[in-house]
C-alpha cells in the first residue's frame, strides 16, 4: 500500500520547501554536515509535516547506520491498520541503513523543550513562507 497520490504530490512540494528552509538554526543542537542538508533535521521536520498534515503521526525510532544506532523521527499515515511511513529526512543516513525499531507517538506526550519548540516554529514559518511563493 502506498501513500495516496494527492498526498504524495503535496509531500513533494513540502520536501522542496523543507530543504530550502533547513539550516543550523533548525537542526538538532545546531549540527550540520556539508552535503547533507537533512542531517539533524528529523524532529522539527516531523513536527512541521504533522502541523501541515494532521493525519500524519510522528514516529520515533532507531536507525542502524552500519556504524551504530541513531535516534530518528519521521511521520506515518495509518490507513486501514497499515502504517505507511513518510520520511522526508531519510537521506541523512548512508545507503544500507535500516530501521530497527519504532513507535508511533501521541502528539500530546512529546514533552518538547522551549528550545525545541522554537526550532520547530522557525522551520514552520520558513516552510509556510516558501509554500506561499
Amino acid at each position: 500500500m502506498r501513500v495516496p497520490e494527492p498526498l504524495e504530490r503535496e509531500l513533494d512540494r513540502l520536501r522542496e520547501a523543507l530543504e530550502a528552509s533547513w539550516d543550523g538554526r533548525t537542526s538538532y543542537r545546531g549540527v550540520t554536515r556539508e552535503g547533507n542538508r537533512a542531517y539533524g533535521q528529523c524532529y522539527p521536520t516531523s513536527r512541521v509535516v504533522q502541523h501541515l498534515h494532521p493525519e500524519l503521526r510522528i514516529v520515533e525510532g532507531k536507525v542502524w547506520t552500519g556504524a551504530g544506532l541513531e535516534d530518528h523521527f519521521w511521520n506515518a499515515l495509518v490507513l486501514d491498520g497499515t502504517v505507511l511511513h513518510v520520511d522526508l529526512t531519510w537521506r541523512q543516513f548512508p545507503p544500507g541503513s535500516s530501521v530497527r525499531e519504532f513507535r508511533v507517538r501521541d502528539r500530546r506526550t512529546l514533552g518538547d523543550s522551549d528550545a525545541t519548540l522554537a526550532r520547530c516554529a522557525l522551520l514552520l514559518r520558513r516552510v509556510v513562507a516558501h509554500l506561499a511563493r
